[in-house]
């Protein structure tokens, strides 16, 4: 990225925006909980914290700052279920969290999600293969012209974690027939994610891919701590701004 690019990039102070994204989201998972228990139908365990569906939602604002602060004002950002499907090539269709549209092309799609303890096992392979599938199905569909001809889209992913013991602890993995990459031998939770993000984004399956860790009482301060660089909300940011700034430039010299 030269200069004179870098200088039309607005951050729009993200880090500020992202400690208030992580009160959000553990304030909306206690009154999520709150609210069942009050009407008598708890969901089971951490269950209840989930089904409110609007976790993640600071997150979500901070993108939709970024794509107005750098310049792609008259851009469509669809944010509600019925608006943000994309076809498939391996299934007619997939949800996403937030879509950017631009003069009928296909500038962004984003995805956010969060993994709460004290389960890590099962559900971090799950997070895994959904990731992995859905970017497989997008880049395929993108090849095969299910969103016409235009230049290729910001995928991005954004995950946050729990940060307890459980997440941070070295964890065996083993495999009968055949050794597992020496990444993962003693790697916890967190690390795990880190790889992930890490791999998605060397093997071109995402643009960027981020991890966030967070304790409980990040309610309080919005506290979070991040892993590597490569999986850092800067570099995801920095490089979202960067691609709306050349749809900005690419609709201006059009």
């Amino acid at each position: 990225m030269n200069q004179e690019t870098r200088k039309v990039l607005d951050l729009v102070e993200f880090e500020q925006q992202a400690r208030s994204a992580v009160q959000t989201f553990w304030s909306s998972r206690t009154e999520a909980r709150r609210q069942q228990t009050k009407f008598g139908k708890p969901d089971q365990g951490e269950r209840a914290g989930v089904t409110a569906g609007k976790n993640m939602d600071g997150f979500i604002r901070l993108f939709v700052d970024l794509v107005h602060a750098n310049g792609l004002i008259d851009a469509d950002v669809h944010l509600h279920r019925a608006a943000v499907t994309l076809p498939g090539y391996f299934r007619p269709t997939k949800f996403w969290d937030v879509l950017v549209v631009h003069r009928d092309r296909l500038v962004a799609a984003l995805e956010f999600k969060s993994h709460i303890g004290p389960s890590f096992g099962n559900n971090f392979n799950n997070r895994a293969e959904e990731a992995i599938g859905s970017a497989h199905d997008f880049w395929t569909a993108y090849r095969e012209g299910a969103f016409g001809e235009q230049p290729r889209p910001f995928l991005g992913w954004v995950i946050l974690v729990e940060d307890t013991e459980a997440s941070r602890k070295p964890v065996r993995a083993t495999s009968k027939h055949f050794p597992v990459f020496k990444e993962f031998k003693g790697a916890s939770y967190a690390d795990r994610y880190d790889i992930l993000c890490r791999r998605l984004v060397q093997e071109q399956l995402y643009s960027a891919a981020s991890v966030l860790m967070s304790p409980r009482s990040g309610m309080n301060d919005g506290r979070f701590t991040e892993l590597t660089e490569m999986t850092k909300l800067r570099t995801l940011v920095s490089g979202f701004a960067g691609h709306i700034a050349a749809e900005v430039s690419r609709t201006n010299f059009s």
